[in-house]
């Protein structure tokens, strides 16, 4: 069966635009950085903003920059939208490079983007996409707030 093909019954997929994915990350502080580590997959979230049609992110000189620096990756974000129970992912696709340009430098860092852990993270790496996609769905069986107690699910 082909993933892009339509179940019966089931609600329909919304293929997002290009910009519709910028904006929906814009909106969210935390994604997911895939690479391949000792021949191995491996995922790292990370906070990041979007910068002039890239994704930036701030990282030490362990691991995740050395997976990520000059190399291939997957950048993919979520959404939940509790109003209409719809539920998001965009993915970015693109080589992950490390910030060495002056004015590129002085640009980031004026950028919002503060590291969560206390850790020392004096790399900036931007990813350069060549491609971006996103699906926008219904959830089935979502949650939305109620106004009198927790969430519940919808029917």
């Amino acid at each position: 069966m082909d993933a892009n093909q339509p179940v019966a019954g089931a609600a329909p997929l919304e293929v997002l635009e290009v910009p519709d994915c910028w904006a929906l990350l814009r909106e969210q502080p935390v994604g997911r950085l895939a690479v391949l580590h000792d021949g191995r997959p491996d995922i790292f979230p990370v906070n990041f903003v979007v910068d002039h049609g890239s994704v930036v992110f701030r990282t030490g000189s362990g691991t995740l920059f050395a997976t990520t620096a000059g190399h291939w990756v997957a950048f993919e974000v979520d959404g939940y939208a509790v109003q209409d129970t719809t539920a998001w992912s965009v993915v970015v696709r693109g080589r992950a490079r490390e910030v060495h340009d002056v004015d590129d430098i002085l640009d980031v860092l004026t950028l919002p983007l503060l590291p969560w852990h206390a850790g020392p993270k004096p790399r900036l790496v931007r990813i350069e996409p060549d491609s971006i996609s996103g699906r926008r769905f219904p959830v089935r069986g979502g949650y939305r707030p109620t106004t009198t107690g927790p969430a519940r699910p919808t029917e």
